[in-house]
């Protein structure tokens, strides 16, 4: 099912400028209330919305609650700058982390923890500190080395689950994980991905299975995906985009497919990051729009995968 929507969506990109900008804003706030709200934060998203886009305080609200939304809003704008790297780096996580948690604690953010920590209600323990910089090393070469091998959404619940499981940071792993695993959503073409905080008690049910039961954990990751994708649709169809304005969509992206073409052709041997950000297309969009070009026979890959890059045939 997941798949299938995601062909929906992908069949009305791109979407226009302005639709895309405001979408990024609305789930800029979902995104943000939901993932703090699974903490106990206790901002509404009215609240989260007024805070991060007014930079107005909420009266009687704590002041580490409006902090919390005001980094994770923060972190959220850079996993759309992340989206478009080739690879997943441990100082893309840091910075990350940074962005999320300064306010709260500027000693330990953007920082590996260097105590104990235990999750309550988990009878799990988490990554001993030593052993900490080995485990998010072993998590960033897995990370690389299997994101082009696995279905994206399962790839994405995995990620979260690793990540979770060795608890790298003192305090904001459950965020970062989901931040983590939305950004790998965004890489691979899919949208971002809200858990309500209303199913919080099936979200750490399946975390805390995951660790005798993987596939419980990427089931419930699949079915979040699935209904924010059902609810975006039907906001794309109620906004007045359908899916039978195909044509329109496939004209602009013909025109996007033509301008990588003349780019290659005028400027040989760019790779694929570099084409991206020449022409302001995400990395996975350019890597298809590539593939569609290898396959019509009109460029061909050059050198090795690190090196190499892109020609006119």
């Amino acid at each position: 099912m997941a798949e299938a929507n995601n062909r929906k969506l992908l069949e009305l990109r791109p979407l226009p400028r302005e639709t895309l900008k405001s979408l990024r804003k609305f789930y800029r706030i979902g995104l943000t209330y939901s993932s703090n709200a699974l903490e106990g934060n206790s901002l509404t998203e009215t609240e989260t919305k007024v805070v991060i886009e007014d930079g107005l305080t909420i009266n009687g609200k704590p002041l580490r609650d409006i902090y919390e939304a005001v980094g994770h809003a923060k972190a959220y704008d850079h996993i759309h700058k992340l989206a478009k790297n080739k690879e997943l780096t441990e100082t893309d996580i840091l910075k990350l982390h940074k962005l999320f948690y300064s306010q709260m604690d500027f000693k330990n953010a953007g920082h590996y923890r260097t105590v104990p920590v235990f999750i309550s209600g988990s009878k799990y323990t988490v990554t001993p500190p030593k052993n900490i910089p080995t485990e998010m090393a072993k998590f960033v070469q897995w990370y690389n080395k299997n994101e082009q091998k696995m279905n994206p959404v399962e790839f994405a619940a995995r990620v979260h689950k690793k990540f979770v499981f060795i608890h790298p940071f003192i305090d904001g792993n459950g965020r970062m994980a989901r931040l983590l695993m939305n950004l790998t959503l965004l890489r691979n073409e899919y949208t971002i991905t809200i858990i309500p905080a209303i199913r919080r008690m099936d979200y750490v049910a399946a975390l805390e299975n995951a660790h005798t039961k993987e596939d419980v954990f990427v089931d419930f990751i699949a079915n979040c995906v699935v209904e924010t994708q059902n609810d975006l649709l039907r906001l794309l169809k109620n906004s007045g985009i359908k899916a039978e304005d195909v044509s329109k969509a496939n004209s602009t992206k013909k025109n996007v497919q033509e301008s990588l073409f003349t780019e290659i052709k005028e400027h040989p041997g760019q790779n694929a990051p570099t084409l991206s950000a020449k022409l302001f297309l995400s990395l996975r969009t350019t890597q298809r729009y590539l593939k569609t070009l290898i396959n019509d026979e009109k460029i061909e890959f050059r050198g090795v995968p690190k090196n190499g890059g892109y020609w006119q045939k």
